[in-house]
């Protein structure tokens, strides 16, 4: 049986809708469909140890928004996809205290450059708490890759959380998804952390609650997709038998859409917008233009 890599909870809810044979609800596990800003929001809730070990995934809220709309360039759509990834996170922030917004992620690397490149778009403000008080505090931190820093993401998190005492940190990260449709057209937030990596068969030190002290929100966009996985849907697309497709060897191989350059500048701009007005509801899209330009 193929491994199939995905970090999106509403995918990991359907395949195992499709390995099982069941339409009914997994104990454990809400899971139901949403609009927001125009968008489609699939809710996944996994509330108990049986529902994590059927997804694979940590107990907690999965939010997962269908951004496809930005690349068929719908009206409004680029303000509409900030106020909706603003929604999603506002109400998982603590009413007070610093927010740190850490950016995972290899800035030299495209694909996995999501989380860098937020930061040129996150509205800092610790500095600034006595100048602007009506500013919520926000700090941010691009944690580098090991095998440029010789240090893990989280060390580089924990060490900047342990100086700052922030109230909530939110990691931002590149991801990896079962379906090539969700190629940068998806944004899942999630109240469990995140393990980096672990989508591409990386697995590295988490990034939760139990491990800083204080609620840690993940926020992601899949850039990638395997070969073996994306190999599956096709195949299955077809009608098919997904074992006649051949393992491959090593690590396996990852594929991203054309055009990722471009996509990862909207999403950068996108997530850092959205993560900006949810701290700081008092401001509008046009504010944030001016104050970052």
């Amino acid at each position: 049986m193929l491994t199939i890599r995905t970090d999106l909870a509403s995918e990991a809810h359907q395949l195992w809708r499709e390995r099982t044979g069941e339409t009914t609800r997994l104990p454990g596990v809400l899971a139901r469909d949403e609009e927001l800003e125009g968008f489609p929001l699939t809710r996944v809730e996994i509330l108990d140890g049986e529902g994590a070990s059927a997804l694979g995934k940590p107990q907690g809220i999965y939010l997962t928004l269908d951004v496809s709309a930005l690349w068929r360039r719908e009206a409004d759509v680029f303000a509409r996809a900030v106020r909706a990834v603003a929604a999603m996170l506002e109400p998982l922030l603590p009413e007070e205290g610093t927010v740190l917004a850490a950016g995972l992620g290899n800035r030299a690397m495209t694909p996995d450059a999501l989380g860098p490149r937020m930061l040129d778009h996150l509205l800092v403000t610790r500095h600034l708490r006595e100048a602007l008080p009506e500013f919520r505090s926000v700090a941010g931190i691009g944690a580098g890759v090991l095998g440029s820093t010789g240090m893990e993401a989280a060390e580089w998190v924990r060490g900047a959380a342990d100086r700052v005492k922030p109230a909530a940190v939110v990691v931002v990260d590149a991801l990896a998804a079962r379906s090539l449709d969700r190629l940068c057209s998806s944004v899942q937030i999630s109240d469990t952390g995140l393990i980096p990596g672990s989508g591409v068969g990386n697995h590295r030190m988490a990034l939760n609650r139990e491990g800083l002290g204080v609620p840690v929100i993940s926020l992601g966009v899949p850039t990638v997709v395997s070969v073996e996985t994306a190999a599956r849907d096709l195949l299955a697309q077809a009608g098919g038998d997904e074992e006649k497709i051949p393992r491959l060897r090593g690590r396996g191989l990852f594929v991203t859409p054309d055009g990722i350059d471009a996509k990862i500048r909207e999403l950068a701009r996108v997530v850092g917008y959205g993560l900006d007005l949810a701290c700081q509801p008092g401001l509008e899209l046009e504010d944030l233009e001016a104050l970052l330009a």
